[in-house]
């Protein structure tokens, strides 16, 4: 059995640990309300931005000539999985990666090549221990993605389905439930999905009412220009939902852990006082032992 000291310096170690563990669950759950805001404060424009898009195309009728809209034949699938620039969030980070790498084997069973970029030192760091050949890697920012991180990595899928290098772009990511669910989702978005035009093209979708309205310039060219607009909202709108995860995730993991290491430290607190007791009654015996010889 362990010695008393032992026991002790166990326990001012599982304090510690605690002590951790109870400040990064408090800090989780500051940076997730306001992750909680910041998608709650996008959806109107996010909204807004699709509204505008569909009225256009509308009154536009046949759509044509649009890069982006251009439905070819796939031969090579760009896959960006959004991860956290850090650990420590439970399986956050490898259910992302586990669905990806799902996806590029059944890709590649279709005769499909898989391109890969990714969001995140750990995807990064996971993909490279895997003898992935990465395009792009974008870090630094899971936690607190701003628009301008959005917009450049949507002028760079952009660029690759524009020019021909991928076909199709797959973003896989944890969207978010609550603290406690997040949902792996997978959402092509090169090229734009047809529904999101369809809808309004074929009547499926009430148009809004609001009268006559005057587009200048053509609305050919302001739909060229609401689209990659488009883009990065979904972008930016995906990043919100990754780190809104990643911080309930985080704190869950963290809650679990500081419940853990309370059970543990009252745990080795009984063995610590039943080892003190055994010790108090063995110098007991050993005075009565003595007593009696005498």
């Amino acid at each position: 059995m362990a010695s008393q000291q032992d026991i002790k310096r166990r326990i001012r170690s599982v304090r510690s640990t605690y002590k951790i563990t109870k400040a990064m669950e408090l800090v989780s759950a500051a940076k997730l309300r306001r992750s909680q805001q910041r998608i709650v404060a996008m959806r109107p424009y996010a909204d807004r931005m699709l509204e505008l898009i569909t009225s256009t195309a509308q009154t536009l009728g046949k759509i044509h000539g649009l890069p982006l809209l251009e439905d070819r034949e796939t031969h090579t699938v760009a896959l960006l999985p959004l991860t956290g620039d850090r650990g420590l969030a439970g399986a956050f980070n490898a259910q992302v990666l586990r669905r990806s790498f799902v996806l590029e084997h059944d890709l590649q069973a279709q005769g499909i090549e898989v391109k890969w970029l990714v969001s995140g030192k750990r995807g990064r760091s996971s993909l490279k221990f895997r003898k992935r050949d990465i395009d792009t890697a974008w870090t630094g920012f899971s936690d607190q993605p701003e628009f301008a991180e959005a917009q450049a990595m949507a002028h760079h899928l952009a660029a690759l389905y524009a020019s021909g290098a991928s076909d199709a772009v797959l973003l896989v990511y944890n969207r978010f439930g609550s603290a406690v669910v997040q949902t792996v989702v997978e959402q092509e978005i090169l090229p734009l999905p047809r529904q999101v035009l369809k809808g309004f093209e074929e009547g499926s979708m009430p148009a809004p009412a609001r009268g006559e309205v005057l587009y200048e310039p053509d609305p050919g060219l302001i739909l060229e220009r609401l689209i990659p607009a488009y883009l990065e909202t979904e972008l930016f709108r995906a990043l919100l939902e990754s780190a809104a995860s990643e911080h309930g995730a985080r704190m869950s993991a963290m809650r679990n852990a500081s419940r853990n290491a309370e059970e543990l430290i009252d745990l080795l607190t009984l063995i610590m006082n039943r080892a003190r007791q055994a010790a108090i009654t063995q110098e007991i015996l050993e005075v009565v032992a003595g007593a009696d010889a005498l």
